[in-house]
């Protein structure tokens, strides 16, 4: 089947499950799409199985600027043909957390290169590029739960960083990153509580977030 046969029957069958409710509330909560099916991600995750993993295919609907292709493109996309540079392309055409979240999930967390590459992300000035290396990272650290001591120190720097003045968005991601480095081991959680003993008494509404974040982790040991 050529390619744009392939596009034409997915558009098809997005059509064919639309869910005109489910896209008026995310259009309500502030998710800004193009174009937006409303398809639920089980059916997405079912339409996604009836193909196999392909880049030029994976390519074609991240360009298309509909919700349910770009969730989709992460989906299809393999990761021995996602090149570094192909990576920043998609970083830079992010705009809203949930495609942030499904292609950290679907794909990025999946590159060989994403450890170094999340820890570029998080250093950029641009809010998505920020919020995709932290989700990246965190879920890194739930599959491997460590990393090397300088990694390590960097990341705290730029997480407590950003949780403190960061955006909505990128404190959540930040304060997850957090979370899951402590979750790993005693040894990591005392690591960053020491970062934090001092934000106990602060007034400030952002320190406390960390602090009260810190401490809820820390009581889980």
């Amino acid at each position: 089947m050529e390619l744009a046969e392939e596009l034409k029957n997915i558009k098809t069958q997005l059509r064919l499950s639309m869910n005109g409710v489910a896209s008026a509330s995310m259009r309500e909560k502030g998710l800004s799409y193009k174009l937006n099916f409303g398809v639920e991600l089980p059916r997405l995750k079912s339409i996604a199985s009836n193909y196999t993993k392909n880049h030029e295919l994976a390519q074609a609907l991240w360009k298309e600027n509909i919700r349910e292709c770009k969730i989709l493109a992460g989906l299809l996309q393999p990761v021995d043909t996602f090149f570094p540079e192909i990576a920043d392309i998609w970083i830079d055409d992010i705009n809203n957390i949930e495609i942030a979240e499904h292609t950290c999930m679907n794909l990025f967390q999946h590159l060989p290169y994403a450890p170094a590459k999340s820890m570029n992300w998080i250093a950029s000035e641009d809010e998505f590029t920020q919020i995709c290396g932290y989700l990246t990272i965190a879920r890194l650290l739930m599959k491997k739960g460590t990393m090397d001591d300088s990694a390590a120190n960097e990341l705290l720097d730029q997480a407590m960083t950003a949780v403190l003045a960061g955006s909505y968005n990128v404190r959540n991601a930040a304060g997850l990153a957090i979370r899951k480095f402590m979750e790993h081991s005693e040894e990591q959680c005392f690591q960053v509580c020491r970062l934090v003993e001092e934000l106990e008494i602060s007034k400030d509404e952002r320190e406390q977030y960390l602090y009260t974040l810190v401490r809820d982790v820390a009581s889980t040991f």
